[in-house]
């Protein structure tokens, strides 16, 4: 790693949960956009992280940018890209960065993705299991290791910052009873309800 200043991949693994290409590519992701923006992790909202995919990664980079959903500066797109934005709130210059075409784990390690395939169809042995563990381990060191660049395309670009996060009163839904943030309601029959009970037939 180039920049000791930023979180361990041990504080990341011990928030994700388990060691894994997805988290180390997040991690390096967000090395790479904090490493561009010559910014340190948000204490609070100073950076809008925007994420365009629900993976492994996402954990990382909440991890070494301080953005969070409940903080309302970690932005969920749902564009199933390997692709994430970070934007200092002070200047409003974001970084892209995302995952070169040139760039694909199987290159790393063969065997990784029919092990995965075989684990999560059940169908492997014990001593698959432990190897495909072996191998996550083995890829994901290599990804910690390798140029950022061999990896990132990372470029600059302009974007137009979120709000920063509202508190909402809570209203009752008619329907349920459950609480629910007021801007979420939608009106049914001239009732405020929540969204499942508004989609209900």
């Amino acid at each position: 790693m180039e920049n000791e200043s930023i979180k361990s991949f041990e504080e990341v693994t011990q928030f994700h949960g388990h060691v894994c290409p997805g988290s180390a590519i997040g991690y390096r992701a967000a090395e790479a956009g904090m490493k561009e923006l010559s910014q340190e992790r948000a204490p609070d909202e100073e950076i809008v992280a925007m994420v365009e995919n629900d993976s492994c990664a996402v954990d990382a980079i909440q991890v070494l940018t301080g953005c969070t959903l409940g903080k309302g500066n970690l932005i969920f797109l749902d564009h199933g890209k390997q692709a994430y934005t970070f934007i200092p709130r002070k200047d409003g210059e974001g970084v892209r960065v995302s995952i070169k075409s040139s760039f694909d784990v199987s290159n790393l390690e063969p065997k990784l993705n029919p092990l995965r395939m075989k684990v999560s169809q059940g169908t492997a042995s014990i001593q698959e299991k432990e190897e495909l563990q072996t191998l996550m381990s083995s890829v994901t060191r290599k990804i910690l290791e390798m140029p950022l660049d061999e990896i990132f395309i990372v470029e600059r670009i302009d974007v137009q910052l979120p709000p920063r996060a509202k508190i909402y009163p809570s209203v009752q839904c008619a329907e349920c009873g459950d609480m629910v943030s007021e801007h979420r309601c939608r009106v049914k029959d001239g009732n405020m309800v929540c969204i499942p009970c508004f989609e209900k037939d």
